[in-house]
């Protein structure tokens, strides 16, 4: 693990912020011992701000919050294609940029963001029902309706409340690694990796049991990636052709059944790297990757840095 740096975490909590929306960041970053966060829920102004679906929240902190923070989260509210936020807001916003912060907004908390003007010229999605909405409000946004969430560096952007908690755990995973993330997502009995770039919704004229079909297929791979995993094993396991099994498989994780794989047994080298001092040569045998170069190959090709590399950055400072 890296040194135990403190990240200081805003959620910003507008008129009619959704509930579930508010409370994704403060879960997934609240304080304790084995994460380094701080966590302040703050408003337009310290006291009573009206919630969405019946709440409202008492926040301790007004604006100032986000001069505080390494990282502003801005949950999504009612109305966002009606209603802009508070001049104030959007200033406290771009204040909070330029200083260096980052800035997430959860579902149509995107709408907030765009009134800064921060997302011109840059991707960004939020729920799908109001993709077309933030498109005809904000033009000089990429909208991209068909993603779960985009990191666009300093600016990020998630579709619906669930896929709040995948932005979350994907920021996590930049702050503190693989393994940390890995456990927060046990904690809140979540999936530990959805791709950004999954489908927000697949429309079918047939509907399917609830879930995701091949969840269970996953599950099955991820505790066999140091064997030979082939699209026709897969297939197989999952008990459909190959070429159902590739289709269905991207259209529910944005990947090919071979790149989803890799991905995974990626992550599970970053893991490895973190927690152990296994060389490479053994963690690319461990993970089904044959060789050290190769498993610095795709290593650099998918996080753009090298394992040895990866390695100092999260075990500087024990």
């Amino acid at each position: 693990m890296p040194a135990a740096r403190l990240h200081r975490v805003a959620v910003l909590v507008l008129e009619g912020a959704k509930p579930l929306d508010v409370g994704i960041p403060a879960q997934v970053f609240t304080t304790r011992a084995s994460m380094p966060y701080e966590v302040r829920v703050c408003g337009a102004a310290p006291g009573r701000v009206t919630g969405g679906d019946g709440l409202a929240y008492d926040v301790a902190h007004g604006l100032g919050a986000l001069a505080w923070a390494d990282i502003v989260f801005v949950p999504g509210y009612r109305f966002p294609d009606r209603d802009d936020p508070p001049p104030a807001v959007v200033e406290a916003l771009v204040d909070a940029h330029g200083r260096g912060a980052r800035l997430a907004a959860i579902s149509t908390g995107a709408f907030a963001l765009a009134a800064t003007g921060l997302l011109d010229g840059r991707r960004a999605t939020t729920h799908w029902h109001y993709t077309r909405a933030l498109r005809a409000r904000y033009p000089q946004v990429k909208v991209d309706e068909n993603v779960l969430f985009v990191d666009e560096g300093s600016v990020l952007t998630s579709a619906g409340a669930a896929s709040g908690i995948d932005l979350c755990l994907h920021i996590l995973r930049g702050d503190l690694g693989v393994a940390a993330s890995n456990h927060a997502a046990r904690r809140l009995v979540a999936a530990p990796y959805r791709s950004g770039g999954q489908a927000q919704y697949v429309p079918r004229s047939v509907p399917e049991p609830r879930g995701e079909r091949f969840a269970a297929t996953r599950e099955w791979a991820l505790y066999r990636l140091g064997e030979p995993l082939t699209l026709d094993v897969l297939a197989r396991q999952a008990g459909v052709s190959p070429r159902t099994f590739s289709r269905r498989f991207v259209e529910e994780t944005g990947y090919t059944p071979m790149q989803w794989v890799m991905r995974a047994r990626i992550d599970l080298a970053r893991e490895l790297l973190e927690r152990s001092q296994r060389s490479v040569e053994q963690i690319a045998a461990d993970t089904g990757l044959g060789t050290g170069a190769n498993l610095r190959l795709h290593f650099q090709r998918i996080l753009g840095t090298t394992p040895s590399e990866y390695r100092r950055t999260f075990t500087r400072g024990e």
